[in-house]
């Protein structure tokens, strides 16, 4: 790796911080480059603009997200699970998700809609296949979803309760809730013989 590769990757490091504490209006450059041991110009010479800057940074890690986390429409409960695991593990990450839909500042790396996108195709897929439960929109299922399953991540305030479960319990009710979820009606019927309408 080159130095000015190096210092480009520091920058990115320090502006991860920066940007998931204090959004894009509350970050600044200064404190971007004092902490990444560089020249402020330089983060201008690289990226241009703050907001550019938080694009960068966000776009970078939703393609790490997207490579660690693959979407799996045949078993939906366990990409649940995982989602879970990733944002208990990198709360900076969801909360700069969270900054890139409060501010309108920067704009949004066209990535972020196609992957929405694609998801809900393949959840539309399942429904028309008899796999998934028709009952919703296949948006509204996965947006569900990813708030169910980013709920307790120590960026949201409902997520830091003391009195929550372990880690573990909290996965498998994540898990199982999303499995009720999206679980085609004669699925539960079969799974359960006491529910009304069952043989």
């Amino acid at each position: 790796m080159s130095k000015a590769e190096a210092t480009r990757e520091r920058i990115l490091d320090a502006a991860l911080e920066e940007f998931s504490a204090y959004g894009i209006a509350g970050a600044r450059v200064d404190r971007i480059a004092r902490n990444a041991g560089c020249n402020k110009n330089l983060i201008y010479i690289y990226f241009e603009s703050k907001e550019k800057l938080f694009t960068t940074v966000l776009q970078r890690h939703l393609a790490d997200v997207n490579l660690r986390m693959p979407f799996t429409p045949a078993d939906i409960p366990g990409f649940a699970g995982k989602v879970y695991d990733f944002a208990t593990a990198h709360p900076q990450i969801i909360r700069l998700l969270a900054w890139s839909t409060l501010e309108q500042s920067a704009e949004l790396p066209a990535s972020r809609a196609v992957s929405f996108q694609e998801m809900a195709a393949a959840v539309a897929d399942g429904q028309r296949e008899g796999r998934i439960n028709p009952a919703f929109p296949p948006e509204f299922l996965m947006t569900t979803l990813m708030a169910v399953a980013t709920s307790w991540s120590p960026a949201f305030p409902f997520g830091t309760s003391t009195r929550r479960p372990a880690p573990e319990v909290l996965r498998e009710n994540i898990v199982k809730a999303i499995t009720l979820l999206v679980r085609p009606p004669a699925a539960a019927t079969e799974a359960d013989p006491d529910q009304p309408g069952a043989a």
